[in-house]
């Protein structure tokens, strides 16, 4: 389906460009990419494609959305974003946690995913309890990404793929731990510890581990530990859907 992206000004343009280089500084600085990545995420994996609610609109902003159990800790993501926010007020915030989640894949090594500007902001954040719960199984996921942003298996899986970024906090999710032993470097190795079985110091939740029971997903898992520049095609254009749901749709 082709995209009817917004025309945005050249001004705009420029700031976006300002923008993105101001956020690399504050990601290598704070080495908070995990933290931009899931504020990107946490803010576009509200869409509803039924309803055409929620999504990548900048509710992220309200102190109301960043209380959901699910946004445990993105708080501190806005707080740190809103000092670079603040230079660029012509941006929209829809953009600017998009455009934070991009920067941060680049940043740390990753695939360069598309950027398209032309979000609005939203005023009213989505309902609680659209995001993926990690104690749950396949068909949960199947839900959530499938049925409810209108995602595929393959984006299921190429998204899984991120948190070789970061790690969990036990205070905001209830789990603890790094999934990769370099949790600041974008590459392929989720995929690799994964097929390798579970280990001292690094995690496994139960999302992640029924990417190996599946039989649509576990391909895709090996598929990917043995060819990081097909995760990398692959995740880039899944980000870059995940990003623009709701967003410039034909």
């Amino acid at each position: 389906m082709t995209k009817n992206y917004p025309v945005v000004s050249d001004e705009y343009k420029t700031a976006v460009e300002k923008a993105r280089r101001k956020l690399r500084g504050l990601i290598a600085e704070k080495h908070c990419a995990p933290l931009m990545l899931r504020i990107a995420w946490h803010s576009a994996g509200t869409y509803d494609h039924k309803t055409k609610t929620g999504g990548p609109f900048g509710t992220m902003k309200h102190a109301e959305e960043q209380g959901h159990g699910a946004n445990n800790g993105l708080d501190i993501a806005v707080r740190l974003l809103q000092p670079i926010k603040d230079q660029f007020p012509i941006i929209s915030y829809a953009d600017f946690y998009q455009l934070a989640g991009v920067v941060a894949v680049e940043v740390t090594g990753g695939p360069e995913v598309p950027f398209h500007p032309g979000r609005e902001d939203k005023p009213q954040p989505p309902p609680e309890g659209r995001l993926p719960d990690a104690t749950k199984g396949a068909d949960h996921l199947r839900v959530v990404f499938g049925e409810q942003m209108g995602l595929s298996d393959k984006d299921i899986v190429a998204l899984s793929g991120g948190h070789t970024l970061g790690r969990c906090h036990k205070e905001r999710s209830g789990f603890e731990g790094p999934w990769t032993a370099n949790p600041l470097i974008f590459d392929n190795t989720y995929f690799t510890e994964l097929l390798s079985g579970e280990k001292e110091g690094l995690l496994q939740l139960p999302t992640d581990k029924v990417l190996l029971t599946d039989p649509v997903f576990r391909p895709l898992v090996e598929k990917y530990a043995a060819d990081e520049d097909a995760f990398f095609a692959d995740y880039a254009e899944s980000h870059l859907k995940l990003s623009e749901l709701g967003f410039a749709e034909a």
